[in-house]
């Protein structure tokens, strides 16, 4: 791997984000993973969450997370980092985040694995994600609404580390 690199890895709830996010900056040197949630959990009071029917707040609440998440991309990229990161970009989401991170050579990466191996890896998880909303519905909202925009894999098969070496491959990342 020469240089720096800007990877942005989304899919739906429970596809692995966070875990193959983690997989692939522990390889690069100097890498900074950042998770995009990490700005909604700061949210000590006055949090909105989203739903499938999400309130003007939440909204605005999720846009100002994508924001923090782009400016704090660009700031460890132009610091010298290579910048794993990952959240939820769904629908017109993906390309608004690209746009925000305009400028910078961003790699796209959306994992999608089957609804069953979703709700496999959401009942494994320490987490509930899925709550005002069905797997099948967002998954299907997600798969119909999302630009086919960078590398997608259906990582139903895979286990966290072979979907990293395959993204790695793929991008040429190592």
């Amino acid at each position: 791997m020469t240089g720096q690199t800007l990877l942005l890895i989304t899919g739906p709830m429970a596809a692995g984000k966070s875990t193959v996010a983690q997989l692939i900056a522990q390889r690069l040197p100097r890498c900074v993973h950042l998770r995009g949630d990490i700005f909604r959990r700061m949210m000590v009071t006055g949090r909105e969450e989203m739903s499938e029917r999400p309130t003007q707040e939440a909204l605005r609440q999720l846009a100002l997370r994508y924001d923090l998440t782009a400016q704090a991309a660009k700031g460890y990229y132009d610091a010298g980092f290579s910048v794993v990161l990952q959240d939820n970009y769904y629908g017109r989401a993906l390309p608004d985040m690209l746009e925000r991170l305009a400028g910078y050579p961003v790699k796209t990466v959306v994992l999608c694995p089957k609804p069953s191996a979703i709700c496999r890896r959401e009942a494994a998880r320490g987490k509930v994600g899925y709550t005002g909303f069905s797997v099948e519905s967002l998954y299907a909202s997600f798969m119909a609404q999302t630009p086919r925009l960078g590398l997608w894999l259906d990582t139903s098969a895979q286990t966290a580390q072979e979907s990293a070496d395959e993204i790695c491959r793929q991008l040429r990342l190592e």
